[in-house]
């Protein structure tokens, strides 16, 4: 039932709105735009006239939702590229496969492509550092190659990790404990140590500055302060009331940072581990990634879904398992969020086998294991499908690239600019009958009201609507009020006028 209703949903090439003035439908294209950032449409009197309605309609008949938001310098569309291997034999090197891989994801709607740790040298291989690109030529290069194609690049950097074999290491930027996996020792440094924040924050913007990136992705690795039974380091300064509901030292450095990138007029992107949302009275990031190391889908859903937006889901492959590709979007559309795609070169876990780099044994590290699998695989099957990323499963799946394509242009009219969504209803006008218990109904209304229906249970399931509706991508469908959705399935909906 879900591969059918997903086949439906993005069989159109077109949407239908409304012309305000004549009342008659026209065929608006969803295919993006070129450009990266977000663009308001040009309203005319009776376009205005029609959202404001839409809008209207909505708040009398929408009583009450978990969240409710206007949408505004949203881009859904993003990926973790994949540049190359790190650590190396070899540094990477952008070529015309880049170019081709670039061209392929922009014309599938990716507009914000984001590196990770692999663009630096962390180990130091390579004369660099965890500042400075492996190949700072071929780093430029390719960010030129994004540019070009009306997308915008952000790299990774960390204000917290920091590789304790360094040789710029201090004992006293960290309280005890490491991350130690693969080619990682990484203490956490903390958010109260002066001469961490001296040493990190000219060489965190310095990044932006001297490669031409458009922002940065903190992975803030990050231990909270509030009752950390290890004593702080003689350079802290525990200048702020530490609570358990909010990390003040945390949220200070943070705040410098983020300035910063805003100056620029940059994007800046949080992880904060699994499905955490950094815990700040205010908010300092632009996006906030989810789902690393967590083993369940539905458990990134059920923890991220009352996030502050714009959230990116990066479901972790490696942890869990997919029943089906399009679970993804089950997970992700009716909460107003979208999964980051993994592409780029082939992620062939060879960096889980280079010489003379200290590993754990394999059995004490279970993300060496998964990446030398990777590597055996990929060795066995030259030709693909491949892996793109640490959290890829393996053996890899296939058409990953075409199904985020397909979605994402049917999510892209639900949220585009000043469109004011509501997420999960529980008490509306818009139904004869409460939901069940394992459906959800959200609503984005603009110059046209989309109605997201989300089956979460096992059991075929039948939802009334008050109005009438027709499968979105479908305006010659014949509208309707009854929906029957399949175990695990749902429907975008556009509502009928």
């Amino acid at each position: 039932m879900f591969r059918r209703q997903f086949i439906r949903a993005v069989a159109g090439s077109a949407l239908v709105t409304l012309n305000g003035s004549s009342g008659s439908h026209e065929a608006r294209s969803t295919v993006p735009t070129a450009d990266a950032e977000p663009v308001m449409r040009s309203y005319t009197r009776e376009d205005h006239r029609r959202r404001l309605l839409n809008i209207a309609e909505c708040e009398r008949v929408i009583k009450s939702c978990m969240r409710k938001h206007l949408i505004t310098g949203y881009v859904p569309g993003q990926v973790s590229y994949n540049l190359g291997e790190y650590p190396c034999r070899k540094p990477w090197d952008p070529d015309d496969n880049d170019e081709r891989e670039l061209d392929q994801l922009r014309d599938g709607g990716i507009r914000l492509v984001q590196i990770m740790e692999d663009w630096n040298d962390l180990l130091r291989l390579f004369g660099g550092d965890k500042f400075t690109a492996v190949n700072p030529a071929g780093l430029r290069r390719f960010i030129d190659m994004v540019h070009k194609r009306g997308m915008k690049i952000i790299l990774y950097v960390s204000t917290g990790y920091f590789q304790r074999s360094d040789p710029d290491f201090r004992v006293e930027w960290a309280r005890s404990g490491s991350v130690r996996s693969i080619h990682w020792d990484l203490a956490r440094c903390s958010p109260a140590s002066p001469s961490w924040r001296a040493y990190l924050l000219p060489r965190t913007l310095r990044v932006m500055d001297e490669y031409g990136a458009d922002g940065l992705y903190n992975d803030w690795g990050y231990i909270p302060i509030h009752n950390n039974p290890n004593p702080p380091t003689k350079d802290e300064v525990l200048a702020f009331r530490e609570a358990a509901d909010h990390d003040a030292a945390l949220e200070d450095l943070v705040s410098l940072v983020y300035s910063e990138v805003k100056r620029r007029g940059n994007i800046y992107k949080m992880h904060a581990d699994g499905n955490n949302c950094p815990r700040t009275r205010t908010k300092l990031y632009d996006y906030l990634w989810v789902g690393e190391g967590v083993n369940r889908i539905d458990k990134v859903r059920l923890e991220s879904k009352n996030h502050s937006p714009y959230v990116i889901p990066c479901f972790d492959l490696a942890a869990s398992k997919l029943e089906t590709e399009d679970e993804m979007y089950l997970s992700t559309i009716p909460y107003m969020q979208f999964p980051l795609l993994l592409a780029g070169r082939p992620f062939t876990g060879e960096r889980g086998v280079i010489p003379g780099v200290e590993y754990l044994p394999e059995e004490q590290d279970y993300y060496l294991r998964h990446f030398r699998k990777i590597w055996k695989y990929y060795q066995q099957h030259p030709d693909g499908p491949f892996a793109y990323g640490p959290w890829d499963s393996c053996p890899p799946r296939s058409n990953v690239k075409e199904t985020h394509a397909l979605w994402l242009k049917r999510y892209l009219p639900l949220v585009e600019e000043g469109t004011w969504a509501y997420l999960e209803i529980s008490d509306s006008e818009l139904f004869p009958k409460a939901l069940p218990a394992d459906v959800v109904a959200s609503v984005f209304a603009n110059l046209d009201t989309y109605l997201v229906l989300a089956n979460y249970g096992r059991r075929d399931i039948t939802v009334d609507t008050i109005h009438t509706y027709v499968p979105a991508g479908e305006p010659s469908a014949v509208p309707r009020k009854a929906w029957m959705l399949g175990g695990r399935s749902f429907e975008i909906l556009r509502r009928h006028v």
